[in-house]
């Protein structure tokens, strides 16, 4: 059972399970309904069976283990937008933090055995100096790190207090042409893509200075997974023990189809109250014990996103779409109209 399954990890770690024999079940907010386009960008949508779920709601959460009964079960959801936790920092705690408090009683109600995989972050880290590991101190600066932090600690309190199989994966940046379009990481292959074929004149960013570790999301469920095969229950630390600016991604993306950094223009509004200098994580753990290592390099993790999108705008000019493009981004419904007309 994978709650938040209509999020990027969600999507990707139901593709794998699959693949791997699972039946799935994920979960999902009534209210999220048009976000089912990645489900169904992989072909997933005859493939799983979802609930519908009120992380808020306990009682909600425990009708929904009841019947899907799962052997593991993997928690995806959250608020997972930094900068929206400064502007919602209650509603982050509550479904980021203290649903995961939920969760975890739920399972200790209706059966302990069931394996529990939390997807927490390297946000909990804040500005602690670079590389992080698993034993680095957290102290997060944002609403959504605070949260994440919070989870991290009860699934360990639950662990030792319950002895239930519990495991936190300290996921750094991982990206893919699934990501959102709130992510600066999409924001950018996306934009470029646009201005490569005359639909945007410029790339606007906030703080592109922020260094990050960013690795191939799909790559890092196949870790998510690994941790949850093991004979005992542990955090582990997903990252690719590299970091680049925000400024390198943009150029990167834009050198990839011989454009100019002249593009790239900043705007205050776009920057964070209080941001994270530097994250950048090692692996070295999770290569250790799960035999797990990143395999995409950052330049073709550019590329990759930038084709992904060119491929997508592309077909709009040429007047197609892809069969879930009624639930994609409405904010470019407008340039939607333009290139249809």
């Amino acid at each position: 059972m994978i709650t938040g399954i209509t999020g990027m990890d969600g999507a990707y770690l139901a593709q794998l399970l699959l693949t791997k024999g699972y039946k799935v079940f994920g979960t999902f907010r009534r209210a999220s309904t048009p976000n089912f386009w990645r489900i169904m960008s992989l072909g997933l949508e005859d493939k799983i069976d979802l609930i519908s779920v009120d992380l808020g709601d306990m009682s909600s959460m425990i009708n929904a283990i009841q019947i899907a009964q799962p052997d593991e079960m993997y928690n995806m959801a959250a608020s997972s937008y930094v900068a929206d936790s400064f502007e919602c920092p209650l509603a982050n705690l509550d479904i980021t933090g203290v649903a995961v408090e939920r969760l975890l009683e739920a399972i200790r109600i209706v059966n302990k055995d069931i394996k529990f995989y939390q997807s927490s972050s390297s946000e909990i880290y804040g500005n602690t100096p670079a590389p992080c590991d698993e034993e680095s101190p957290m102290i997060p600066i944002s609403p959504y790190g605070v949260a994440k932090l919070a989870a991290h600690h009860l699934v360990n309190i639950y662990r030792k207090a319950h002895g239930m199989f519990c495991v936190s994966g300290i996921l750094f940046n991982h990206e893919s042409s699934l990501r959102g379009l709130d992510f600066v990481t999409r924001k950018i292959t996306n934009t470029v893509a646009k201005i490569f074929l005359g639909l945007q004149s410029e790339l606007t960013l906030g703080n592109v200075y922020a260094i990050r570790d960013w690795g191939y999301a799909p790559e890092y469920v196949e870790a998510v997974w690994l941790m949850m095969q093991q004979d005992k229950p542990d955090d582990y630390v997903i990252a690719t023990n590299t970091s680049h600016t925000v400024i390198e991604f943009a150029r990167t993306a834009l050198k990839i189809l011989d454009l100019g950094p002249k593009y790239i223009k900043h705007d205050d509004r776009y920057n964070r109250p209080i941001d994270i200098h530097k994250l950048q994580g090692n692996y070295s753990k999770a290569n250790t014990n799960l035999g797990w290592a990143p395999k995409m390099k950052f330049e073709d993790l550019v590329d990759h996103m930038v084709g992904e999108d060119l491929e997508r705008w592309t077909w709009y000019k040429e007047g197609k779409h892809f069969p879930w493009d009624a639930y994609l981004y409405p904010n470019e419904a407008k340039i939607l109209r333009r290139i249809a007309n």
